[in-house]
């Protein structure tokens, strides 16, 4: 398991005002803009195209809210021992606190979703082998 801290301010210092924000595409996590010490606001667009692409799933100290703008994107929770696929739906946010990661059943960034999180967290990114080992007790 690997661990990242995100400190304040954890978005770009020049993000534009009053103005459209523009992604870049094909890129898998953009953080667009945010509120030191408050939140951040980013999109999220993974190359992963099925549950065999997923390799690790990342958990957050806090919750993280995910909005599916276009296309079809997937996300992956580890949820009591066993994986769980939760298709998204567009304008239908999901808060999200539980391991997670994603995959767009399309093809490599064809879904994209709008992610709103904390300026201040702690990540854990966990290997699938790592969950499955302390799901039996093997640790």
């Amino acid at each position: 398991m690997r661990i990242v801290n995100v400190s304040p301010p954890s978005f770009p210092e020049h993000a534009p005002i009053n103005e459209p924000l523009t992604p870049i595409s094909n890129e898998r996590w953009q953080v667009l803009c945010g509120d030191t010490a408050h939140w951040r606001v980013g999109v999220y667009s993974p190359s992963e195209t099925g549950l065999d692409d997923v390799e690790e799933l990342e958990t957050h100290d806090c919750p993280e809210l995910f909005v599916l703008m276009e296309g079809e994107l997937t996300l992956v929770l580890w949820e009591d021992g066993a994986l769980r696929e939760l298709p998204l739906s567009v304008h239908h946010p999901v808060l999200v606190t539980m391991p997670h990661n994603g995959y767009c059943p399309g093809g490599p960034h064809t879904g994209t979703a709008l992610v709103v999180e904390r300026d201040r967290f702690t990540t854990r990114y966990h290997r699938l082998e790592e969950l499955a080992a302390a799901a039996k007790g093997d640790r």
